[in-house]
């Protein structure tokens, strides 16, 4: 009877031990939880826009070339649906999420809900206002643009009339190329018109047509980026006035536009590049490595 007893003892000593070395390996002590499954999730605000396009190609090339795997979703420049597609994301038990803002704020929520549940969150070229995210991807938005509008002064002289164009209401890059464009038209050139037209062609299009019935002294046109410029130089070419354009982002559209003299410029952003830097960025932190809270993409101005 003893001897049965030592042998059930010896047995639970060695299943306790064994219970330790479940916990222990290669001498780390207890393992730390992991979250996600190791996957990345990019939110991105609309694939009807060449920029956000290269933006989306550069994440994929960059997810396959490292052997990680990609989730893509399109919002469709639409809030709602942005804030539905994070929620999916994050049921699919994403380790790292890459947000491209339809909205800055309206965002917010559903970011705050990922970055809750442990989910890395990376932002690129938009912020999310009033979440702390582990990384920022993006182009200085204000310095482009006040370079821009450096640019369409010298062209047009101080005191001339122009019009901006400007993004979608709430998001950052319209927020920030926004105030690049009046740290240097409001002392030098006269303002008469600042209208939304989405970041979109069509839309910048119809408010240039309406710019144009209501002021007809303009001179110059800053446009949020290169669809609504684009759309602009539609309008502008229909009613046969000499107005000099400026965009952002450098699309192939718009750069064919200033080689053939039709854009007076645009400001170049490195969208492929900046979907690689945030999968790379998305890795590390998968892996526990550090990241630079902003990671700056640098921007130049494309002229003829």
């Amino acid at each position: 009877m003893k001897r049965i007893v030592s042998m059930i003892v010896v047995l639970c000593m060695m299943f306790s031990l064994a219970g330790c070395n479940a916990i222990t390996i290669d001498g780390e002590g207890e393992a730390a939880e992991s979250t996600g499954n190791g996957s990345i999730g990019l939110s991105v605000s609309t694939l009807n826009n060449p920029f956000f396009v290269s933006l989306a190609e550069g994440a994929e090339a960059a997810a396959e070339k490292e052997g990680v795997k990609l989730a893509v979703a399109d919002a469709g420049d639409d809030s709602a649906k942005q804030q539905n597609d994070i929620e999916d994301l994050i049921s699919r038990n994403v380790s790292v999420l890459i947000v491209n803002p339809v909205d800055s704020d309206a965002v917010a929520p559903a970011v705050q809900n990922a970055v809750s549940q442990g989910i890395k969150v990376i932002t690129v070229d938009r912020v999310v206002n009033g979440v702390e995210v582990d990384c920022q991807i993006a182009s200085d938005n204000v310095a482009g643009a006040k370079m821009a509008t450096e640019y369409l002064i010298e062209l047009i002289g101080e005191g001339a009339a122009v019009a901006e164009l400007q993004g979608v209401p709430g998001a950052s890059a319209t927020i920030d190329r926004g105030a690049g464009f009046h740290e240097a038209a409001d002392e030098a050139l006269d303002v008469v018109a600042s209208q939304s037209a989405n970041f979109d062609r069509a839309e910048g299009m119809t408010v240039m047509e309406n710019v144009l019935q209501s002021s007809s002294t303009i001179k110059g046109v800053f446009a949020h980026n290169d669809e609504m410029a684009l759309g602009a130089l539609q309008a502008v070419a229909a009613s046969a006035k000499d107005i000099k354009i400026v965009g952002f982002d450098a699309t192939d559209d718009a750069v064919a536009q200033v080689k053939a003299g039709k854009m007076a410029a645009t400001v170049a952003q490195k969208p492929e590049l900046m979907g690689e830097t945030a999968i790379l960025t998305a890795i590390k932190l998968i892996t526990g490595e550090e990241v630079e809270k902003s990671l700056p993409v640098e921007v130049e101005l494309i002229t003829k």
